[in-house]
């Protein structure tokens, strides 16, 4: 067939073939030579008609998208009847499910009896009243919502064009969070700056570095990556480490400078100040500060003001990560944690953590995000047009490493709307208050001590080490007396060690938590105390 083809098209060059002849030869050609194009690029379902396969009916949805609501609602609920903490063990659900998934339809009301008997146990209940550890989750009915829409709408907005309400809500939402936190106008788009929502802290640090590395090798050439050098306190959350390494930094050039008791755990500028000079000396580039308000094991607040002074004399990118502590800046009464933070590059913050946003929502602002573009910006040809070539528009794919971005500002802006600012600081208050509350409580027990001083919602306590026990007997009866604890379902908390002393968290910030609920988990506490072994050794004395 080909040959005959070449044949005509050779002898006769005159010949004009239209498309679609021309086409329908070729479809003939390789007809003749593989059989049939059924038969060997196209599958028909075996069991199932196609015909009925819907899997978006908007009815069907509707009806379902009640019960699955019905279902969270009395989760919601009936919440306090779980055990706080999973009491599952490792592997538990393999040997309850199959080993396959089914070949044909399951009804959602089986699915959702699946979900009650064989996930819900293997569940910590992170929105519990009586989850006190980590940070706990922060979630609302506006939160849900947004979030329904958020999933209901599939909107990608990594270019302007692919949904530019996504983009613009975006800006309008993080300018909105901005003035709550009294920022200067150099981080928002109303001034010359800009804010953008990440999934995570990690990810919003991440960010920041790669640009603040970038515009410091486009400088002094990238050979000399080497060279750079980060800075953060012993305090400094995990994941700080972590991008750092992502990002190219060495880890012998990550500086972890120690802080003491007496400062109650934050980074001084003094030392500071000796580290950066000794490395400098060294012939190494000062790179990167990252300054915490609200450290994860204590919230401690480093003074933003005097690090970013001393910093700025280096001009290394200052970075401030309140994921925790930030949230509660927009009560005036914690405002002057921030008090600087026209001397910093950079700030992020976290609404899942205290602004009831539910989780994977960080608000990272710039000063400068041409810097962040530079270094994270990509532009091939299948995504170019007209608005992004104008540079007319924000495209916040060059804001973050991944590419798309879910509708996320859609919760913050339902929670904003839905509650106000004044909520929202009643809200932080309110949980300050509870947490006051545990704190009195501890102090009225001989037995047991505050370890550090309590700022924000957080309380860090411990039985006493008496004096006939060494420091690590102490440890021991701590960490008995948290096993306990959790072991009964009624409460969960954490722990942390910082300067060696082992101590137990108790943070309140679920959101269905009242003042009930905090007393009543020291009497748990008390309780463990009072009955187990760690009594036995502790009323010896």
């Amino acid at each position: 067939m080909y040959r005959h083809l070449h044949y005509k098209l050779h002898h006769h060059p005159h010949l004009c073939f239209h498309p679609k002849s021309f086409l329908k030869l070729i479809l003939k050609v390789e007809t003749h030579k593989m059989g049939s194009p059924h038969s060997n690029f196209i599958t028909t379902p075996e069991s199932l008609d196609s015909k009925h396969f819907n899997p978006l009916n908007p009815e069907d949805l509707r009806t379902k998208a009640h019960k699955a609501v019905d279902f969270i609602a009395d989760y919601y609920k009936n919440i306090e009847s779980y055990p706080v903490g999973s009491q599952a063990q490792p592997g538990y659900l393999k040997n309850r499910l199959p080993k396959t998934p089914p070949d044909t339809p399951e009804s959602l009301d089986t699915i959702l009896k699946d979900v009650q008997n064989d996930l819900i146990p293997g569940i910590t209940h992170w929105l519990s009243p009586d989850f006190y550890g980590y940070f706990p989750a922060s979630v609302s009915s506006a939160a849900f919502i947004g979030e329904i829409l958020c999933t209901g709408f599939n909107a990608n907005g990594f270019k302007w064009v692919g949904s530019p309400a996504v983009t613009e809500l975006e800006m309008v939402v993080m300018d909105w969070l901005g003035v709550m936190h009294k920022l200067p106008k150099s981080f928002m788009f109303s001034g010359s700056g800009g804010g953008v929502v990440h999934s995570t802290t990690s990810e919003a640090i991440l960010s920041t570095i790669v640009a603040a590395r970038d515009r410091v090798l486009n400088e002094i050439g990238i050979e000399n990556i080497g060279k750079l050098v980060v800075y953060g306190s012993d305090q400094t959350h995990s994941t700080y480490k972590k991008a750092c390494k992502i990002a190219g930094i060495h880890p012998c050039n990550i500086r972890s400078i120690p802080t003491s008791m007496e400062d109650e755990f934050a980074l001084k500028p003094d030392s500071l100040r000796k580290v950066i000079e000794a490395d400098v000396e060294e012939g190494r580039v000062p790179l990167f500060l990252c300054v915490t308000v609200g450290t994860t094991s204590t919230t401690a607040v480093d003074p933003v003001k005097d690090l970013a002074e001393v910093a700025n004399k280096y001009n290394i990118w200052v970075h401030v990560d309140g994921a925790y502590g930030g949230n509660a800046c927009i009560c005036p009464e914690y405002r002057p944690f921030l008090d600087g933070i026209e001397k910093v590059d950079s700030l992020s913050l976290s609404p899942h953590k205290w602004l009831l946003c539910y989780a994977e929502c960080c608000c990272l602002w710039v000063k400068n995000p041409n810097l962040i573009v530079n270094a994270l910006g990509t532009n091939p040809e299948y995504l170019k047009n007209e608005h992004s070539e104008s540079g007319s528009v924000v495209s916040y794919m060059d804001w973050q490493v991944g590419t798309s971005r879910r509708f996320r500002p859609l919760r913050l802006w339902f929670v904003l709307r839905s509650y106000g600012v004044a909520n929202l600081q009643n809200h932080i208050r309110s949980d300050v208050q509870m947490a006051i509350t545990f704190e009195r409580l501890v102090k009225s027990d001989v037995r047991f001590e505050i370890v550090v001083p309590r700022r924000f919602s957080l309380v860090c306590f411990r039985l006493k080490q008496l004096n006939e026990f060494d420091s690590s007997c102490t440890e021991s009866l701590n960490k008995k007396l948290l096993e306990r604890v959790n072991s009964t379902g009624r409460v969960y908390l954490t722990h942390t060690v910082v300067a060696g002393i082992y101590m137990l968290r108790f943070v309140v910030g679920a959101t269905l938590t009242e003042e009930r609920h905090v007393i009543n988990s020291w009497e748990v506490i008390k309780e463990m105390v009072n009955t187990s072994v760690v009594n036995t050794i502790v009323n010896e004395f």
